[in-house]
């Protein structure tokens, strides 16, 4: 599997207005397995209520059913379970979605055949989000810069809610500048749509906002339209 995503990695940095076609067979029962291994087995558990430790219990018949139903396009994301945590250096709490293990495992899965093509394209100066980058790299960066440079200005900047306003339409078609394979982005539209879970109560309105759909009028309606969302 490393060796496939390298070969990737090497392409889409030797050429790049390469569009890949064929990328979701990456995605077998070996990267799969990888994938399990490498998260964190301490962290919180989606609506599934399923655990890393539970999961082994049956690990390779799991892996074998998660690899046939993503082969089969059967696969969809479960809704996020939505909590809120103390936001650092302020009063006022930040959202944290914690997906169900197996949406995990396909998350990180699709993470690294995106970070094996995008990270070709990102800047040197960017930090965020990166494998193999953190914020501590970025404060020595700008440490080394205004030590070193004539400096007149600091400028700190955010936007606020980025995530809750990203805007997926034009996400789906950033990708599609360098990803033709319908499959993955099929997969990686689902995730985007699986609806948030707050409380024990799916926000509705909050998923009919990413589908860029008027309010109906009842919750049966929403149903047909979350499950028969592609």
């Amino acid at each position: 599997m490393e060796t496939k995503l390298a070969r990737i990695a090497q392409v889409a940095k030797e050429r790049p207005g390469e569009k890949f076609t064929s990328l979701v067979h990456l995605i077998d029962v070996d990267m799969l397995l990888k994938c399990h291994h490498e998260l964190n087995g301490n962290k919180a558990s989606g609506i599934d209520e399923v655990t890393k430790a539970e999961y082994e219990e049956n690990l390779l018949e799991n892996i074998k059913m998660l690899h046939a139903s993503l082969k089969k396009m059967a696969y969809k994301p479960q809704a996020v379970r939505r909590v809120y945590i103390p936001k650092p250096g302020s009063n006022k709490k930040r959202p944290l979605g914690i997906p169900a293990y197996e949406d995990k495992i396909v998350q990180l899965a699709v993470s690294k055949i995106l970070s094996a093509i995008y990270e070709q394209d990102f800047l040197d100066n960017s930090y965020g989000f990166r494998p193999g980058r953190s914020c501590h790299d970025a404060l020595r960066r700008l440490n080394n810069i205004i030590m070193t440079k004539k400096i007149n200005w600091v400028v700190d900047a955010d936007i606020s809610g980025f995530f809750d306003h990203v805007d997926h339409d034009w996400m789906m078609k950033c990708l599609e500048v360098r990803i033709k394979d319908s499959k993955l982005l099929r997969i990686i539209a689902r995730m985007l749509k699986a609806g948030i879970i707050e409380e024990g109560k799916f926000m509705w309105e909050k998923f009919l906002l990413l589908l860029k759909v008027k309010p109906l009028p009842t919750p049966k309606i929403y149903v047909s339209i979350f499950y028969g969302q592609q």
